[in-house]
């Protein structure tokens, strides 16, 4: 039986992946902090003899007895209203976090695949964004902790494989949704499907002119599952290329939910992307994949999903456990 490590394991994607792994009958080792992760997301996986969740921090050394075939390195803050409140542990995680679990990989000869992220392309002057493209990021913005925490990543995973020959992949991921985001992280589409739920008027950033390319939580894990087996080493853009403007996007939550509320705009924060779209060339060629759920057919099956919550989760603050005093904390 294949053994794999995946850190952020509580969060929206790891806990997915955690499935699949499970799925494709290997023994998952998950870890997580529990900074932004919720134990929620995978205590129904708890009873399973191949499952075992590891409560620990990456940026503190990671010692894993016995085997390990894979790494999946997902452990970081995802969204704005996140790394903006924990940037220094955003920046240590994909930083001293990277290279613990690279110096893991290289003693285990365990295969490697990073979380990096479209936001490495920052506030991007080439559209849609190829995997060769450079990107336009404001280091010292800031949203500057997120994005070059995960230019960082990249950089030192390619320094290991080019200098200690190890496996390594490098995934690109787009805007993702589905079942088990944090209704309250900040996020569009979680903020909208709330903001609907709660009655609320629903916000636009901005004039609504800025566009994302929403991909589907199943979809995104097929994409990772491939690159992962294949033998490409450099990064590869995971996401759905369908580009919607955030305007018409709220627009379809309203029709999606069958609400009547208002739409309220406000100022766009700083360095935030006017445009987002995966050129998705490489994985169609490479890995053979595509999105196949349409974002009707995604967005009805996390709406329902959402509007099955208990009431007072609606309600809960966007502030997660450890977050309250935690700057100060930070070394």
């Amino acid at each position: 039986m294949k053994r794999v490590l995946i850190t952020g394991a509580a969060g929206f994607l790891g806990s997915h992946l955690c499935e699949r792994f499970l799925k494709e009958g290997m023994y998952v080792i998950a870890m997580d902090n529990l900074i932004t992760g919720d134990l929620r997301n995978i205590e129904h996986l708890m009873p399973n003899p191949n499952f075992e969740f590891n409560h620990h921090d990456v940026t503190k050394f990671v010692h894993i007895p016995g085997d390990l075939d894979y790494i999946l390195h997902f452990a970081s803050p995802a969204s704005p209203i996140d790394y903006l409140k924990i940037p220094i542990q955003t920046l240590k995680v994909g930083a001293m976090g990277t290279h613990n679990l690279l110096g893991l990989a290289r003693v285990k000869n365990a295969r490697f695949i990073i979380a990096s992220t479209s936001e490495v392309y920052g506030d991007p002057l080439v559209h849609p964004q190829t995997e060769e493209y450079w990107g336009h990021v404001n280091p010292i913005g800031p949203r500057g902790c997120y994005d070059e925490a995960k230019r960082y990543q990249e950089a030192i995973t390619m320094a290991y494989h080019r200098y200690h020959g190890l496996e390594t992949r490098i995934v690109r991921i787009f805007n993702t949704y589905g079942p088990r985001m944090r209704l309250n992280d900040g996020r569009v589409l979680p903020a909208f499907i709330g903001q609907a739920l709660r009655g609320e008027d629903i916000t636009i950033f901005g004039d609504g002119s800025q566009t994302r390319a929403f991909c589907y939580v199943d979809d995104l894990v097929e994409g990772i599952y491939r690159l992962l087996l294949s033998d490409y080493a450099l990064p590869v853009n995971i996401g759905n290329p369908s580009e919607i403007t955030i305007k018409d996007f709220a627009e379809e939550i309203i029709k999606l939910t069958g609400t009547d509320q208002k739409v309220v705009y406000k100022d766009l924060p700083q360095d935030d992307p006017k445009q987002r779209q995966p050129d998705i060339t490489k994985a169609r060629e490479i890995l053979g994949w595509e999105p196949k759920v349409p974002r009707e057919e995604g967005l009805k099956i996390t709406y329902d999903y959402f509007r099955n919550l208990p009431t007072e989760r609606l309600y809960e603050e966007s502030n997660h456990r450890g977050f309250e005093g935690f700057q100060k904390k930070e070394d």
